[in-house]
């Protein structure tokens, strides 16, 4: 391979991790082909968890922010952040839950670290949480009510997302 075709594989890889944390897996639905399985009034197909740490997450009783992301992706680490310095975490109204897509036990625990999130973490190496929900594109915000119902679905690659987690209809 020459070093010029070398430099234009190294660009183009740059530049495509700049436009968003997409999988290959995209289908055809939107610009940046993004499907979304779960819509506004559905019912959330999961009522149970099992955290990084071991402990049972129920989602019951109370409003719920579902967070898929992925350790790598920098909208993700963003968001991440955001919501951890929001109002939302000491909300006793709300429980928050991450998802790691395609991650395990042992990269969300050393992504915690540095992090310190002050919620849950769940692994989902083979994107069997994520598969019911989305096609592509992290991190997926989903806000749930009360009843597990779906309030509302982001794609959270703007800043500022945590502006946009807003549970009234």
């Amino acid at each position: 391979m020459t070093n010029k075709v070398h430099k234009l594989l190294i660009a183009t890889a740059v530049l495509a991790s700049m436009s968003g944390c997409v999988s290959s897996h995209t289908a055809p639905s939107n610009d940046k082909g993004y499907e979304t399985y779960i819509a506004q009034g559905e019912q959330f197909k999961h009522n149970r968890f099992i955290s990084t740490q071991g402990e049972t997450i129920e989602l019951n009783g109370t409003r719920k922010l579902v967070i898929l992301f992925a350790t790598w992706c920098s909208d993700s680490q963003r968001a991440l952040k955001e919501i951890k310095a929001s109002a939302l975490v000491t909300d006793p109204t709300l429980q928050i839950i991450a998802i790691g897509r395609n991650e395990d036990k042992e990269t969300l625990d050393k992504f915690n670290e540095e992090y310190q999130l002050p919620f849950p973490l769940v692994a989902d190496p083979e994107r069997e949480i994520y598969s019911h929900y989305a096609n592509a594109g992290i991190p997926r915000l989903i806000l749930l009510d009360e009843n597990n119902l779906v309030v509302n679905t982001l794609i959270g690659e703007e800043p500022t997302i945590v502006d946009k987690l807003v549970w009234n209809k």
